[in-house]
């Protein structure tokens, strides 16, 4: 679906006081004339936006800001292809909000434009944007440039936003590159003007998709966004400093050395969902190569193969932190035919203390789950999942025991939606609309499902 910039801006505008979609008494009549139990696995059916932009279960509401094209406070405009996001306390109430944008290279188009670029050709970086305890947008400005296809990322403890290039390319004389690219960049979300862009190197050249770290540990969990990626772990020399560098290690299945997990193939073994293995990890000698081929020695020494790792999360239960990360490919071929790559999506699930990984959730059909991102853990237990199919895409909500349900849909167009996140107090959801690029703030009543 292609809008018009004044389509766009019309739908826009009218969400941008807020709009919410029926009332709780009015959510719970039509769950119950649908036969959905009041209180079960999600938040009842979804309610056409009179606005044409995002459909919610009743009693959610929304708003919307900083689009792409807008001029933010320090003078230049909101770059395009929003994505990965993380939320963060701020002062007086306010939310820090640090957001990707997956630009590649070029002159033309849509640009993150800061005064200490990494890579001047380079389009890629952050934005920072303070939002009030009123879901309206204070400031926004770049705070972080010159980097290439910033796709997720993470936060971090410490108050730091981890964002991720998701490109490996070099300085080849014909397109301008002046650094080499495939690294992270951590942004301080306390940052008010654009940071010192440093790449991370000891972290891994490779195509960073997300990163989640472990508050007990300073361990940093990475996922790569390729046909054959792997998954990884960095263990920072100082925990919390990682400029200061470490160890970067790949995970192996004990007893499947260099398995492939996707399920795909008759002939290959095979993953039943919550079923657990034990795991160990393989040391990458060489993070930072020439070519693309971190994963090549991974692989070499037996770690387990994924189908495009993307959107990791932590949180902690019993106890334990547990990892969530997607394989956006993974799964059986639902195309009709046998290739690996072809599948609606994974949730795999890895225990640190136990050193256990396990598949979490599997697609079964495109209906249900078509090809999950960005993931994140909400306040109250469930996972969130951002869609990026090939046609409409939903938020998937996934309650503790596996159970999918849908929590949204975008009305507007068959873009991905990217960058989930709750505010530090729980009540808003952020997320951003890919194209052509919209920051979100949902709220409504989250503990409803439970009584």
């Amino acid at each position: 679906m292609k809008l018009s910039r004044r389509k766009f801006f019309t739908l826009a505008g009218a969400s941008a006081a807020g709009t919410v979609l029926a009332s709780p008494l009015e959510g719970l009549i039509a769950r119950k004339a649908n036969g959905q139990p009041v209180f079960g696995g999600g938040y009842g059916p979804l309610v056409k936006d009179p606005n044409g932009l995002l459909d919610l279960p009743a009693g959610f509401g929304y708003v919307t800001f900083s689009r792409t094209g807008e001029l933010m406070n320090d003078g230049s405009s909101v770059p395009g292809a929003h994505d990965g996001m993380a939320a963060f306390p701020g002062p007086r109430n306010t939310v820090i909000l640090v957001r990707n944008h997956e630009l590649g290279t070029g002159s033309t188009g849509s640009k993150t434009q800061g005064p200490k670029p990494y890579d001047p050709i380079a389009n890629g970086g952050t934005t920072t944007l303070v939002v009030g305890a009123n879901r309206q947008l204070i400031k926004h400005f770049v705070s972080l440039s010159g980097t290439i296809r910033n796709c997720a990322g993470g936060p971090t403890p410490w108050g730091s936003w981890i964002s991720c290039e998701e490109n490996v390319s070099v300085p080849n004389g014909e397109n301008g590159l002046l650094k080499r690219h495939g690294f992270n960049f951590e942004v301080s979300a306390s940052a008010t003007s654009p940071v010192e862009p440093v790449p991370l190197v000891a972290m891994g050249r490779f195509n960073h998709e997300a990163v989640a770290v472990d508050p007990k540990t300073g361990i940093v969990y990475q996922t790569e966004d390729t046909s054959n990626s792997l998954f990884y772990r960095f263990i920072p020399k100082v925990p919390g400093k990682l400029q200061q560098g470490g160890v970067l290690q790949a995970l192996r299945i004990i007893s499947r050395p260099g398995v492939d997990t996707s399920n795909a193939r008759s002939n290959s073994l095979k993953f039943n969902v919550g079923e657990k293995f034990s795991v160990d990890w393989v040391t990458i000698e060489e993070p930072n190569p020439a070519e693309d081929t971190v994963r090549v020695e991974g692989r070499n020494k037996g770690a387990a193969r994924f189908v495009r790792g993307e959107g990791i999360w932590y949180t902690e239960k019993n106890g334990k932190s547990e990892f969530y990360f997607v394989a956006t490919s993974g799964g059986p071929d639902l195309s009709g035919g046998s290739d690996r790559g072809r599948g609606g999506g994974q949730v795999w699930r890895y225990i640190p203390a136990d050193e256990t990984v396990e598949l979490f959730v599997e697609s079964t059909s495109r209906e249900e789950l078509d090809m999950p991102d960005n993931i994140v853990v909400s306040p109250y237990g469930d996972l969130i999942l951002c869609e990026d199919g090939g046609g409409e895409n939903f938020l998937r909500g996934v309650t503790p025991q596996g159970k999918l349900y849908n929590f949204a849909r975008n009305a507007l167009n068959d873009s991905e939606f990217c960058g989930a996140c709750f505010s530090p107090d729980g009540r808003t959801l952020f997320v951003n609309i890919q194209s052509p690029g919209i920051t979100l703030a949902i709220w409504g009543p989250w503990t409803s499902k439970r009584g």
